[in-house]
C-alpha cells in the first residue's frame, strides 16, 4: 500500500460542483456601487479567511452557553479540553462532508450524532420536506400525515401497535416512561442508558434530588444487579428501561431477564432504540432480538436528521397515555413527518442496515490500518461496524488526533460513536479516512518523541 496516498496534503477547496452557464453568472453580478456583502462574515472581522473558524467560536461563546445548544458538540466535546482552534461551526453539508465556517472541508464521520444514516442534503428526503413545508407545516388540526406515519411505522417495528410522535429522544423516552407510570399506576422505574437531560433521571447539577428518586441505575448486561433493583422495587416497579445496545450487543440473558422481570412483575419493559433504531436494522434490536418490548423509543436515523421521535408500543399500553397528559404544539409536523416517509421509502427499496454494516466494517478497518502502521500504543477501535468507537487512553492524545485528523480533512468523534452512512460508501472516502487517521497518528507519535 503506497504512503503517498497518506500523506498527501488534502485539497484546501470543497469539493468541485457544476460551474453555473455564463448568462447566470453575469446576471448575478452586483450592480456598480452596491458591492456583495458576505453576511456570514462579522463587520468587524479583519484577520482574513483562515481565522473565520475561531471568529464563529468566540462569537458562539458569547452569545450561548458552551457555545451551542447541543452539548455533544461543545468544543470541549468535540476535541477534548485544552482545545482553541478546531471548527466548533459549519455553513452546509452534503453527502458525508461538511464545510466549516471557515471554508474548511471536512469528512464527517459523525453523521449529526447518528441522526443521519442515508447522507447529508439527500435529494429524497429534502425533496419530500420541502413538500410538505409548501402545504402548510401545520394548523388546527392534526396532519393527515401524522396516522400514515403511525400506521408505517407499525409495519416496521415488532411491538408498534400504536405510536405517538414528539420532537426528541429525551422527551419521547420520559413520555414512555409517563405512560408506562400511568399504565401500572406505579413510581418506580430501573434502567440502563443515556436517556437525554430531563430531570427523571438526570444526576446533573440543577435537578432536585427528589425529581429522580424514584429511577434506579443498574450497570450494562448486569444481569444481576438488573434483578436485585427491580426485586426492590418490587410491586411499585413502573418500568424497565434499557438502552438495548451499548458499544456492544448485550448478552441474551439480558433483554431476556428484563422480560421476564416486567411479566413477573407486572412492570413496562422499555427499548430506547434512538441509536439502534435504522441502524442495526430498521425495527431496532427487538427486530434481532427474540424480546420484544412493551414501548420503545425511535428517533435520530428515522428521519435522516428531521427533528422527530416516535414513542411506539402494546395498544393496551400506549393507551394509557389517554390517562396522562403529553403534548407539544409541534409534535406532528408535515416537514419532519415527511421526511420519515422518505426514509422509510428508501429503507424499502434497499437493505440499509446490511450496507451500513459494510461500510462500517470498512472504514473500522481503514483506521485500525492506520492504527497499526504508525505503531502508536494506547489507542483501539471498539464498538459495533455501523457505529464504532476510536478509545484512547489519554484525553491529552486523544484531543491532539482529532486537532490533527481536522487538519487533514476528517472529523471523528470524541468519545462516542462513529456513524457509518450510505454516503461513505465510495473508495474514495474510507481511503480518505486512512490517510487522514494515519497521517494524523503518524505526526502525533513524531511530536510526542520529538
Amino acid at each position: 500500500m503506497p504512503l503517498g496516498r497518506f500523506f498527501r496534503r488534502r485539497e484546501e477547496s470543497a469539493p468541485d460542483t457544476d460551474p453555473a452557464p455564463a448568462d447566470a453568472a453575469q446576471d448575478a453580478t452586483p450592480d456598480e456601487g452596491d458591492p456583495e456583502v458576505d453576511e456570514s462574515i462579522p463587520p468587524e472581522f479583519d484577520e482574513g479567511i483562515d481565522a473565520l473558524d475561531r471568529s464563529w467560536r468566540t462569537r458562539a461563546r458569547d452569545a450561548i452557553p458552551g457555545g451551542t445548544s447541543t452539548g455533544s458538540k461543545r468544543p470541549e466535546a468535540l476535541y477534548g479540553e485544552g482545545n482553541e482552534d478546531g471548527p466548533t461551526h459549519f455553513s452546509r453539508a452534503s453527502g458525508c462532508h461538511l464545510v466549516t465556517a471557515g471554508e474548511a472541508t471536512l469528512l464527517d464521520c459523525t453523521m449529526a450524532l447518528g441522526s443521519v444514516s442515508v447522507g447529508y442534503g439527500d435529494e429524497r428526503i429534502v425533496r419530500a420536506a420541502i413538500t410538505a413545508a409548501a402545504n402548510g407545516n401545520v394548523a388546527g388540526l392534526a396532519h393527515q400525515i401524522e396516522v400514515q406515519m403511525a400506521e408505517r411505522l407499525g409495519e416496521v417495528i415488532p411491538c408498534a401497535e400504536q405510536a405517538r410522535f414528539l420532537k426528541s429522544g429525551a422527551e419521547a423516552v420520559a413520555a414512555a416512561v409517563r405512560i408506562a407510570r400511568a399504565a401500572t399506576a406505579r413510581s418506580r422505574v430501573v434502567g440502563c442508558g443515556y436517556f437525554g437531560w430531563l430531570d427523571w433521571c438526570s444526576t446533573a447539577t440543577g435537578v432536585p434530588e427528589g425529581a429522580r428518586r424514584d429511577f434506579e441505575a443498574v450497570p450494562f448486561d448486569d444481569v444481576a444487579a438488573l434483578e436485585r433493583a427491580c426485586r426492590n422495587a418490587g410491586r411499585d416497579l413502573a418500568a424497565i428501561v434499557l438502552e438495548p445496545v451499548i458499544e456492544r450487543l448485550p448478552s441474551a440473558e439480558w433483554a431476556a431477564t428484563a422480560r421476564r422481570l416486567s411479566d413477573e412483575l407486572g412492570a413496562v419493559l422499555i427499548f430506547d432504540e434512538m441509536k439502534t433504531g435504522f441502524r442495526l436494522a430498521a425495527g431496532g434490536y427487538q427486530q434481532l432480538a427474540s424480546v420484544t418490548p412493551d414501548l420503545a423509543v425511535f428517533g435520530k436515523a428515522m428521519a435522516g436528521g428531521f427533528p422527530v421521535a416516535a414513542v411506539v408500543g402494546r395498544r393496551d399500553v400506549m393507551e394509557a397515555a389517554n390517562r396522562t397528559w403529553i403534548s407539544s404544539t409541534l409534535a406532528g409536523d408535515a416537514i419532519a413527518l415527511a421526511a420519515v416517509g422518505a426514509v422509510l421509502e428508501i429503507y424499502e427499496q434497499q437493505d440499509v442496515c446490511a450496507d451500513l454494516a459494510r461500510i462500517g466494517a470498512a472504514m473500522q478497518r481503514a483506521v485500525g490500518e492506520a492504527i497499526a502502521a504508525s505503531g502508536i500504543a494506547g489507542v483501539r477501535l471498539d464498538g459495533l461496524d455501523p457505529m464504532w468507537l476510536l478509545r484512547f487512553e489519554d484525553s491529552a492524545v486523544e484531543r491532539r488526533f482529532l486537532e490533527l485528523a481536522v487538519a487533514e480533512g476528517v472529523l471523528f468523534k470524541r468519545g462516542a460513536y462513529n456513524y457509518a452512512a450510505l454516503a461513505h460508501d465510495e473508495e474514495e472516502i474510507i481511503v480518505e479516512v486512512e490517510r487522514a487517521a494515519s497521517s494524523a497518528l503518524v505526526q502525533l507519535v513524531a511530536e510526542r518523541t520529538a
